[in-house]
Parts: structure tokens; C-alpha cells; sequence
């Protein structure tokens, strides 16, 4: 795959330890803690096994319950050299600055995250959060897209 990950932070969630400044240090740091957790609480009531707009649903409903403003299938322009292109509708638009993209997969895998890194690049964004309810458990990978470096190019 040729995605060009050195433009994102990828991580798993939550962090303990030395850690924890640097993912305060995060854009929308909080929300994304607030989304990760709800997303868990889904999945440990829900467990895996159903298509991905039950997760959806069900996500939607948690943040709206924790006061987070969310909307689903929320359209968002796609960009290209600064001229709208297209649609993109995002699974999840949390506080209109945190994409959510839901999977209901056995695993999360390139194309998932290369998915994701487009939407951020696309709408112009800089954080997403990739939650994938149908492995064993929720995996969750947060990407952090900085769009100064892409005006640099």
C-alpha cells in the first residue's frame, strides 16, 4: 500500500504514564477520550457481530447521552486544489471537528486506515477516529492529520 502514514499519528486510545502529555497535547484530546469511551461502552453492551449501522446508531446515541454533539452521515465537502468535488458522508461527526468512521470487521487493515486518512485530507479535518466494533474487541485507532504540512507541498 502507498499511503503515506508520516502524516498522521496513529495510536490505540487512551495512554498511562509518560505518555499521557503528549496525548493531551493532541488536538481535540478530550472529545476524542469522551468519543473512545462511549465506543466502549457500546461494544460492551452490544459485543460484535451486527452490521455497522446498529454501531452507528447505537455510538450516536452514547455521545448524545454524554452531551457530545454527534451527527450521523453528516455531509461533508470533498476538497481538490480548493474546488469542491464531491460528498463525502461521515459516519459520525462528533462537535463538527472529529470524523468517526465505524467498521464492523474481523480486524482493521490498510485500506481502513488509508480510508480514513483521505476523508481527513478531503475535508480538510485533523483528527478521526477508526472504531472497529467487530473484532473481539473494540479496536480503536486515532489519526491526527496536520494539513500545515500539505499547504507545504
Amino acid at each position: 500500500m502507498n499511503a503515506d502514514y508520516s502524516q498522521i499519528i496513529a495510536d490505540d486510545g487512551p495512554v498511562i504514564g509518560e505518555e499521557k502529555a503528549a496525548y493531551a497535547a493532541y488536538p481535540h484530546a478530550k472529545l476524542t477520550r469522551t468519543i473512545i469511551g462511549a465506543a466502549l461502552e457500546v461494544h460492551r453492551v452490544l459485543g460484535r457481530g451486527f452490521l455497522e449501522n446498529v454501531y452507528q446508531n447505537a455510538l450516536l446515541h452514547e455521545l448524545r447521552s454524554r452531551e457530545v454533539t454527534a451527527e450521523a452521515q453528516a455531509p461533508m465537502p470533498v476538497l481538490y486544489k480548493g474546488e469542491t468535488v464531491g460528498t463525502y458522508f461521515a459516519d459520525i461527526l462528533a462537535e463538527g471537528v472529529v470524523i468517526c468512521e465505524i467498521k464492523a470487521a474481523e480486524a482493521i487493515i490498510d485500506p481502513h486506515l488509508a480510508q480514513l486518512l483521505n476523508y481527513l485530507k478531503a475535508t480538510r479535518l485533523e483528527v478521526g477516529l477508526l472504531l472497529n466494533f467487530g473484532a473481539k474487541s473494540l479496536q480503536i485507532k486515532r489519526m491526527v492529520k496536520s494539513h500545515a504540512q500539505m499547504a507545504n507541498k
